[in-house]
């Protein structure tokens, strides 16, 4: 499987990441010192959602299509964004649009093409480093940062079976070297067993402080399809679990999705 983001770039899927994402940015924002974030599978770094692979698939019709007029108020950061930037933003554009002159972003990508789009967006920009590289690889690469205080946000592709194992060690790697880190990894929710093992082997971990956030379209019994997608959280900041709540109800009702939760899995 060659995994290319343009083929879904604004979906329901992005739609929730994203916006927890920039929730996350803002809360780091809260405090003056400068942070660091290290994006492990940037991608190209926005998409034209009228280019043939979005109008070939269509998911963003259902996805951002549905937010942009009259958002909720939960969304309205999101959706603001989202038209400030123009093309549909990836992560690595929308972690730009939050950093503060002393800021910093390090964007990962392994494949060659979206790497080299990433440097043409990101051409003479002194706060972003642009990285063609494995993402696991520059977990243990890139931390600790020098600001001492940042996020990693993890976003593979899920092309291969053992995806799930790569996500647990890469976190358990990236908390070693920087545990004060807010680590922010998506997930796919096709049905429900390769979740709740990937839930389980947390808590067998030994990992603090870890909170998922999950969005789900229709009930997760189909493993062909992408039912869902979850969001976990380590070192979630300060009042996320109050606020997540909000957003993720005025996703799944403008959504028009089936459920919806934040659960603590790890305590703190």
């Amino acid at each position: 499987m060659n995994y290319r983001h343009a083929f879904h770039a604004g979906n329901f899927a992005d739609c929730f990441k994203h916006t927890l994402l920039l929730w996350l940015l803002d809360a780091l924002r809260r405090k003056p010192a400068p942070f660091f974030v290290l994006d492990t599978h940037a991608g190209a770094g926005r998409y034209d959602l009228a280019a043939p692979p979005a109008e070939r698939t269509g998911e963003w019709r259902a996805g951002i299509g549905r937010l942009l007029d009259d958002p909720p108020a939960p969304l309205a950061a999101y959706v603001g964004q989202v038209k400030a930037l123009g093309l549909y933003p990836g992560s690595p554009a929308l972690i730009r649009s939050r950093l503060r002159p002393a800021d910093r972003l390090a964007a990962c990508e392994w494949q060659p093409d979206e790497a080299r789009a990433l440097r043409r967006l990101f051409a003479r920009d002194r706060q972003v480093s642009v990285h063609e590289r494995d993402g696991w690889e520059a977990i243990g690469a890139l931390l600790p940062p020098k600001e001492r205080r940042g996020l990693v946000m993890i976003d593979p592709p899920y092309e291969r079976t053992d995806e799930f194992a790569s996500l647990l060690t890469g976190l358990r790697s990236g908390l070693q070297r920087f545990a004060s880190g807010v680590f922010a990894a998506w997930y796919p929710i096709k049905h429900r067993a390769p979740v709740r093992a990937f839930h389980a082997g947390l808590r067998e971990s030994g990992m603090r402080d870890v909170v998922a956030a999950e969005l789900h379209i229709r009930e997760p019994v189909d493993p062909a399809r992408l039912n869902g997608c979850g969001l976990l959280i380590v070192n979630p900041p300060y009042r996320f679990e109050d606020e997540a709540p909000a957003m993720l109800g005025a996703l799944r009702e403008r959504l028009g999705a089936e459920d919806a939760t934040v659960v603590r899995l790890c305590g703190e």
